[in-house]
């Protein structure tokens, strides 16, 4: 039977890549993405619905369908501030699923991070990790978290960091073996991919993959 997919963050890395599978399949009959302002793609399944993220009461009840995907995510040096970037991985992605849920959706799929914990000194991580945290508490037949490594992809806009962060990790991912794998950096339309495969085993509970994890599936997916 033909579903309905809720995407939002689909103009990211793994949005971009995630969206296109979704069109391309004959398995979603609907896909409806939630955005800030319209993207530039035109295809008669989509549906596009451009909203004020900062205000759920004017969207919540056009968020309907049976699987939702969040792959939104920022920087604290691209949000502007600590504020900001709690605004994008951690407050977006919960008023979209606590609205998916009221409205029927069965599965939440999201991207957080290696290592998200929500007792990490680490900012970042502990956003991520009390997003993990308060999406349990979300009432869907399976919640789906995924915790890549780094991201490897054409990113719309340039991370010096990162960039020299994913130079760093190719030359020594030779050595990630054992219990270093899920260390590896992982392209971001793997992770697309891995988001695609694991809603259609239609899993119940709370789940997470981690990027080795991740490699495994696409690599099963794609023999």
């Amino acid at each position: 039977m033909a579903k309905t997919a809720i995407l939002i963050g689909s103009t990211g890395l793994t949005g971009t890549h995630l969206l296109k599978i979704l069109l391309t399949n004959e398995i979603y009959d609907k896909v409806v993405v939630f955005v800030r302002k319209e993207i530039k793609i035109s295809h008669s399944k989509l549906t596009q619905y451009a909203v004020d993220f900062d205000n759920p009461g004017s969207y919540q009840n056009m968020v309907k369908g049976d699987d939702l995907f969040c792959c939104l995510g920022t920087t604290i040096k691209k949000a502007g501030s600590e504020e900001a970037f709690e605004k994008v991985d951690l407050k977006y992605p919960i008023q979209f699923a606590k609205a998916a849920s009221l409205n029927g959706a069965r599965q939440l799929s999201i991207i957080s991070s290696i290592g998200a914990n929500p007792q990490s000194k680490n900012f970042y991580l502990r956003t991520k990790g009390r997003c993990e945290e308060e999406l349990r508490k979300i009432a869907f037949q399976s919640t789906s978290i995924f915790r890549p490594s780094l991201l490897l992809g054409n990113r719309k806009e340039f991370r010096l960091g990162e960039r020299l962060a994913t130079y760093a990790m190719k030359i020594f991912s030779i050595l990630m073996i054992g219990k270093l794998k899920k260390y590896k950096p992982i392209k971001a339309k793997n992770v697309a991919y891995a988001m695609f495969a694991v809603a259609q085993q239609n899993t119940v509970g709370y789940h997470i993959y981690e990027s080795d994890l991740i490699s495994d599936i696409f690599a099963q997916g794609n023999k």
